[in-house]
């Protein structure tokens, strides 16, 4: 399922149509407009770790949180260090060394901070389970969203088959040149060789895709944003174009009840 790019203004955030049928959930991924932050950093920098001023972070993240309704929910994220780690969180707080945070405390948000990595989101609606996915290029070569799905299912019950992910805004496979090192560690359906350049590229939104589907997601309830952080710079940030000085955006998914 791939929503559309919009042709009107761009808003502070966008929340997956995979998950609109659910009334008990609060999904989102920001954009960067509608913040405080100066540039490099303009607008909407959620990202802690950046050079960008501590206030400036924090009153964008307010302003965040206000927009999907979540000011009075709690919030769990992790310092991400692009390993394979899986937290299960019954608490707000920010924790140091996972990439990836379950939940199935009602009123508790889980996310993850992007500027070209991967941001997926999981929901198992028959166990009121959630899940938020950091995953770079070693995350997904590590298949860090099968193992998280196997967190799910040792600490709720979850049946991946119940299960609807969405796949959201990161690098695009035009963009992504990598070196024939970390081309070699993906199957050969998610490498393209640039005509321009002649160096491969990954698709990572496709390679997680297929991990979804191979640990038991039915395709038809997996979504793909249709945005790229490289293509679509002006709406989101990007590390690799803009040189590594440049905000982050947060992807969030919790149950409210």
């Amino acid at each position: 399922m791939i929503n559309q790019p919009t042709t009107t203004e761009t808003p502070l955030y966008r929340k997956p149509a995979l998950f609109a049928r659910f009334d008990a959930l609060v999904s989102a991924e920001s954009t960067r407009h509608g913040g405080v932050s100066p540039a490099p950093f303009a607008s909407l920098n959620l990202g802690i770790n950046t050079d960008d001023l501590p206030a400036h972070v924090e009153e964008n993240r307010r302003r965040f949180f206000q927009h999907i309704g979540a000011t009075d929910l709690g919030f769990a994220s992790a310092h991400q260090i692009h390993g394979t780690d899986v937290l299960y969180a019954t608490e707000p707080g920010r924790y140091t060394g996972y990439d990836a945070l379950i939940t199935n405390v009602p009123g508790l948000l889980v996310g993850v901070t992007v500027a070209d990595c991967v941001p997926i989101l999981l929901y198992d609606p028959r166990h009121r389970a959630v899940a938020a996915v950091h995953a770079g290029w070693r995350g997904t070569v590590g298949r860090i969203v099968v193992k998280t799905l196997a967190a799910m299912t040792d600490q709720f019950g979850t049946d991946p088959a119940d299960c609807y992910g969405y796949i959201g805004t990161c690098i695009d496979a035009c963009s992504f040149e990598v070196g024939p090192e970390v081309a070699d560690q993906f199957a050969a359906d998610f490498v393209q060789v640039q005509p321009e350049t002649q160096r491969p590229a990954v698709d990572l939104k496709a390679a997680n895709r297929q991990q979804l589907i191979e640990a038991g997601l039915p395709a038809d309830q997996i979504e793909l944003s249709p945005f790229s952080t490289v293509t679509h710079r002006a709406d989101y940030f990007s590390y690799r174009a803009e040189k590594g000085q440049t905000g982050r955006m947060l992807a969030v998914i919790g149950s409210v009840s």
